[in-house]
């Protein structure tokens, strides 16, 4: 069985298909990385967005109180 010859411009689109699909392959290995990347920082963002808002909380009561003990005391210092 005689073997088909190859001429330069087909081997050269083989080889051009040949190094595409690999170019495709790593590309989309790196936006596979760089969407859970993405995807890892919203979540911490969005933890972090809740930590602050406990954080705001906190500090909104912590004046109250404050407001509180001050007037108290100011009462009981006038008498």
């Amino acid at each position: 069985m005689p073997r088909k010859k190859i001429t330069p411009s087909k081997y050269a689109e083989l080889s051009a298909g040949v190094r595409l699909s690999s170019h495709e392959k790593l590309c989309a290995e790196r936006m596979k990385t760089l969407n859970e990347s993405i995807n890892e920082l919203k979540r911490e963002v969005k933890s972090l967005r809740q930590d602050v808002s406990k954080g705001k909380g906190a500090v909104a009561v912590l004046v109250f109180i404050g407001t509180l003990v001050v007037s108290i005391l100011g009462f009981l210092n006038f008498k």
